[in-house]
C-alpha cells in the first residue's frame, strides 16, 4: 500500500538562536537602583528590596520561545529513538548549490550530531568538477546520467572532489560547531573499486567491491563527523569516480546504519510522475520494485532506488529519497512523523 503526503511547507526548527537567561542583562539588578543602603556594619536592606514578587504573568515567555520550547519537546521521542545511531547522508544537488541551504544543512548535521546521533556525511561535487574542466578547457560529457571520465578528468575530479570540496566542508562543519574530519575512498582503503561494466564508453567510472570501515569507528565513536569523497582505487592503484549514492548505500551497510538518506532536487517517489502532489510517504522494497516494473519509477530515480534496496538487503534499517531543496529537510525527516521524501523500508 503507497501512502502520500503533501509537499511539507513548513520547517522543524527557527534560526532565531534562543536567548540565555545566565547572560540576560535585562534579568540583572544593579545595586544602586535597589534601595538597599550600605552602613558601617555591612548592606541594610531597604523595605523595596523584600516587596513582593510580580505576578507570574508579567515574566511568561514569549510566543516565539514557547513555540520552539514545544517543537524541542516533540522532538525528544525521535532523539531518544535514535541517539546512538550511525546515520549516512549523501549530499548533493541543490542543498549543496545553494548559498542559502548549504549553512541550513551544515547547521542541521552538527544539530543531529550534538543531541547523540552519529551521522556521517558522504558527497558529490558534480558543479565544481564541470566549473574546473571548463578552467582546462574539457567539455564535460555524459553517458545515462553517469560522467565520462578519461585521464585527464579523473584527475580534476579527484582534485576537486578530495582537494576542495571535501576540505570546504569540513570547514563548515568545523565552524558550526562540530568536529569534522575529511576522507576519501583511498584512505586506509575505506573504498576498493572495480571498472564499471560499461568502461570502454565511461572511462575510469568505478564500482565498489569491498567497504573496510575500519578507520570510520573511531572517528565516529570520537563524536566527530566523517566526511567522504567518492574516489576510489582499484588494487592496482587506479583511481575511479564513484557514484555518491552508490558509495553512501555501500558505506551506509558496511556501518549497519540505522538509515540512509539521500538529498535530491526531486521531492521523492511519485505515484504519478507528472503529478508532483503524489508524493509517496512510506514504501516496502516490495512495493517500490514494482513500481519500476510498472515503469512509475524512471529515469534518473531508478539508481537511487536501486541503491537504497542494496543497502536495505545488507541490514541498513530504513532508506529515504528526500528533497534538499526543503529547508531543514534532514532535520523534518529524523526528528519529525511527517519527513520530507520516501522512506524504503525492508
Amino acid at each position: 500500500m503507497l501512502l502520500t503526503k503533501p509537499h511539507p511547507s513548513s520547517v522543524l526548527l527557527s534560526s532565531t538562536p534562543v536567548p540565555n537567561p545566565s547572560t540576560d542583562a535585562s534579568r540583572v539588578t544593579p545595586l544602586a537602583s535597589s534601595g538597599a543602603v550600605r552602613g558601617r556594619r555591612g548592606l541594610r536592606v531597604s523595605a523595596a528590596s523584600v516587596a513582593p514578587a510580580q505576578p507570574a504573568s508579567a515574566s511568561r515567555p514569549s510566543a516565539p520561545a514557547l513555540s520552539r520550547v514545544d517543537v524541542l519537546s516533540e522532538a525528544l521521542p525521535f532523539i531518544q529513538r535514535f541517539k546512538g545511531k550511525t546515520v549516512v547522508v549523501k549530499y548533493g544537488g541543490a542543498a549543496m548549490k545553494s548559498p542559502e541551504l548549504q549553512p541550513s544543512v551544515i547547521r542541521d548535521l552538527v544539530l543531529l550530531s550534538c543531541v547523540g546521533l552519529r551521522p556521517v556525511l558522504v558527497h558529490g561535487g558534480g558543479p565544481e568538477i564541470n566549473a574546473w574542466l571548463g578552467r582546462v578547457g574539457v567539455e564535460p560529457q555524459f553517458r545515462n546520467g553517469l560522467r565520462v571520465t578519461d585521464a585527464l578528468t579523473m584527475e580534476v575530479v579527484e582534485m576537486v572532489l578530495v582537494g576542495k570540496v571535501n576540505k570546504q566542508l569540513v570547514s563548515l562543519i568545523n565552524l558550526a560547531g562540530a568536529t569534522a574530519v575529511g576522507l576519501c575512498g583511498k584512505d586506509a582503503r575505506l573504498l576498493t573499486a572495480r571498472p564499471s561494466p560499461d568502461a570502454a564508453a565511461l572511462g575510469f567510472v568505478g564500482e565498489v567491491t569491498h567497504v573496510d570501515p575500519s578507520i570510520l569507528h573511531p572517528i565516529i565513536k570520537s563524536g566527530h563527523i566523517p566526511v567522504i569523497a567518492t574516489v576510489a582505487a582499484d588494487e592496482t592503484g587506479q583511481a575511479y569516480n564513484i557514484n555518491a549514492d552508490t558509495a553512501a548505500g555501500e558505506i551506509a551497510a558496511a556501518l549497519g546504519a540505522e538509515k540512509l538518506l539521500l538529498l535530491t532536487d526531486v521531492s521523492g517517489i511519485l505515484a504519478d510522475r507528472d503529478d508532483p502532489g503524489s508524493l509517496v510517504k512510506e514504501i516496502n522494497i516490495a512495493g517500490v520494485r514494482q513500481m519500476v516494473a510498472d515503469g512509475k519509477v524512471g529515469g534518473g530515480m531508478i539508481p537511487k532506488v536501486e541503491c537504497c534496496v542494496r543497502a536495505l538487503a545488507q541490514g541498513v534499517k530504513t532508506a529515504s529519497i528526500i528533497d534538499g531543496r526543503v529547508p531543514h529537510s534532514l532535520l523534518l525527516e529524523i526528528l519529525t512523523d511527517e519527513g520530507t521524501g520516501t522512506m524504503i523500508t525492508g
